[in-house]
């Protein structure tokens, strides 16, 4: 066990610096008159081995610089910033000499208020900053800095080249769109959602949902009729299982650290393990069998949960409803930390702090209202269903896990139509289901057809028809997302790839960045790189749904687009590589607008982003192009 610690502990110093930098106002006036310029001292403290790049630092040399903006419409950065000496040192990262910070900075930003502004104001700062160790580096961050002042009177001689409401909304747009943040709020909290519904559904299997009247029956025989006795006993029984489900979230955290989640996401044993582990999942909840704990554990949970009162009894209870429902919430859960290989380390215990306090609330909040149990309704046939449906949902997730395997691996097994043709018989079979057509073993079919079955049947069915032109090789717009991605080898009749013309565009994409960089100089274009993946979903999103804009493709058409597989393929590595000394990020999708001249990056984007977005993000690039470009 010890050795086992020692080699994660790099992973485990990652994990625990979700932000190794503070920043702090540590010097302003306390006064000013409005629209004079005056100094504000910002220090930034640095954890650790890991090192802030200067101000100075030429972006296109890897690294982002640390740059400071105005944070509010009332107040502008009124000349230039000075920070304290950063030593020029050699960077094994992006084999550059850069200037940078380590364990302190201090900077020194000119600031001015509006000169009609008076009373107590707020400075506000924001700051984009990247920092790096000798082995890694961290995303690009954001981070407000605030501190209050006094403006009292107006100077003789204001500032007065302060922004309008344009150039600021445009600044703060280019800040965004740079850092990545809108990027990731949007990321983080459809994960967030698709972890609460996964609780919630969790809830409606029939090993989960009778256990609510029964755990609510044992906090009002531990309350003695004590209202807020069995309030506290409720409230500590949620946070029992919360700390369960959130503990194996830390777990995988530490496992994983900053810099493994995109290397876990595309590694095809994981891949695989994870297809694996869906198919046991899914035909468990077809019930071709039941996962279990082993009866021991639940029986000595069970036994201490009775045994213990106060407290203790109470945590045990909750542990014993955990380990009771683990054959129905085991899918969810595993669905979850799958689904945490699309974002930032941080994932895995963000997704399960929202799963677990899903699936914990109702147990909450009926035993501190038992009255709203008779609210419920009663279990029965219903609950199998929704079992059943999760098993073959599931079952169709485990198709795209082990295409990720088959692609990486290139056996040319699991491929589009043959994925598609997996996902139509599931979805189909579900349908069928539902109305009763057949029943799983130990049911019984329903006599009739309700308005109630139909109406759930009706998606699955209608849904798997709609997948149909697929097979011949039609775009599914964001299903394509989830689907075994696209091969040359791939049967089709209809184009690959169609844009909102419908005109076919895979052929102008080519896999070698040296042949595309010399057509791109001979014909004097900049050069656009898609850093993409086999594996990756956000990646698909977006060759399904932005690529094909009109917008998006006539910009394309004035640029050498070039597309380099980072997970998969015989030059993964190089093109990994390569990733990182251009851009200074392993993350993906990641697109450069490069100057094929020179090799310099005009301006990169991370993740997935919405079309206009990524079109402002694409006209940045055209219009620097334009500027450095030989005449």
């Amino acid at each position: 066990m010890g050795i086992a610690l020692f080699a994660l502990s790099p992973f485990f110093v990652h994990a625990q610096l979700l932000d190794p930098v503070d920043y702090n106002v540590i010097e302003s006036p306390q006064e000013v008159r409005a629209g004079e310029i005056f100094n504000v001292v910002v220090e930034a403290t640095i954890e650790g081995e890991w090192h802030l790049y200067s101000i100075h630092n030429d972006p296109d040399a890897g690294p982002y610089p640390t740059t400071f903006s105005s944070g509010s419409a009332n107040m502008a950065i009124a000349g230039d910033i000075e920070e304290t000496e950063a030593p020029i040192v050699f960077d094994p990262n992006f084999n550059e000499d850069l200037g940078w910070h380590s364990e302190r900075a201090e900077f020194t930003i000119p600031v001015a208020f509006r000169p009609e502004l008076e009373g107590t104001q707020t400075i506000s700062l924001e700051v984009l900053y990247q920092v790096c160790d000798d082995r890694s580096c961290l995303p690009p961050k954001t981070k407000e800095i605030t501190a209050e002042i006094v403006l009292a009177g107006v100077s003789d001689t204001p500032f007065d080249d302060f922004p309008d409401e344009a150039e600021i909304t445009q600044e703060r747009e280019e800040f965004e769109m740079t850092s990545g943040s809108g990027m990731a709020s949007d990321n983080i909290w459809a994960f967030v959602w698709l972890a609460i519904t996964a609780g919630l559904a969790a809830l409606l299997t029939p090993c989960v949902f009778p256990l609510i009247p029964l755990t609510v029956s044992y906090f009002s025989n531990q309350s003695g009729g004590q209202k807020s006795k069995g309030w506290i006993q409720a409230l500590i029984f949620g946070l029992a299982i919360i700390i369960i489900f959130t503990a194996l979230g830390a777990l995988l955290a530490l496992i994983l650290g900053v810099s493994g989640v995109s290397q876990f996401a595309s590694n095809p044993w994981v891949n695989l393990f994870i297809g694996l582990l869906f198919v046991v999942f899914g035909v468990s909840l077809l019930g071709l069998f039941e996962l279990r704990l082993p009866y021991q554990l639940t029986n000595w949970l069970n036994r201490k949960s009775n045994e213990s009162s106060g407290v203790i009894g109470t945590l045990f209870m909750g542990f014993t409803i955990s380990a009771v429902s683990f054959s129905c919430t085991a899918p969810f859960v595993g669905a979850i930390l799958a689904a945490t290989t699309g974002g930032e380390w941080f994932y895995p215990i963000i997704g399960m702090l929202a799963f677990s306090t899903a699936f914990a609330s109702p147990f909450v909040l009926f035993a501190m209202f038992p009255g709203y149990l008779e609210s419920l309704p009663k279990s029965g046939a219903w609950m199998n269903v929704v079992k059943v449906i999760l098993g073959f949902i599931i079952l169709a997730a485990a198709v795209k896990f082990l295409s990720n395997a088959d692609i990486i691996w290139e056996w040319g097994i699991i491929t589009r139509p043959l994925g598609i043709a997996a996902w139509m018989t599931f979805f189909f079979l579900a349908g069928l289901y539902i109305i009763g057509v057949y029943a799983l073993h130990g049911e019984n079919r329903p006599k009739t057809i309700t308005t109630g079955r139909l109406l759930v049947a009706m998606p699955f069915i209608l849904f798997s028809f709609y997948l149909m032109p697929g097979l011949l090789g039609a775009s599914l717009g964001i299903w394509d997302a989830w689907l075994p991605a696209r091969q040359p080898m791939d049967v089709s009749l209809v184009s690959s790839i169609n844009t909102a013309g419908g005109a076919a565009q895979e052929d102008i994409w080519s896999d070698d960045y040296d042949a595309a960089a010399e057509r791109a100089i001979a014909e004097n274009r900049a050069l656009f790189i898609d850093f993409t993946g086999y594996t990756c979903t956000n990646c698909r999103a977006m060759e399904s749904t932005v690529f094909p804009q009109s917008g998006v493709q006539e910009r394309f058409g004035k640029m050498e687009l070039v597309k380099l597989y980072t997970d998969g393929g015989s030059r993964a590595q190089a093109n990994q590589e390569f990733q990182f000394e251009l851009t200074g990020t392993l993350a993906l999708p990641t697109y450069a607008i490069v100057d094929p001249h020179t090799g310099d990056v005009l301006d990169q984007l991370i993740g997935f982003t919405r079309a206009d977005d990524f079109q402002k993000f694409l006209d940045n690039g055209l219009e620097r192009f334009d500027r450095v470009k030989p005449s």
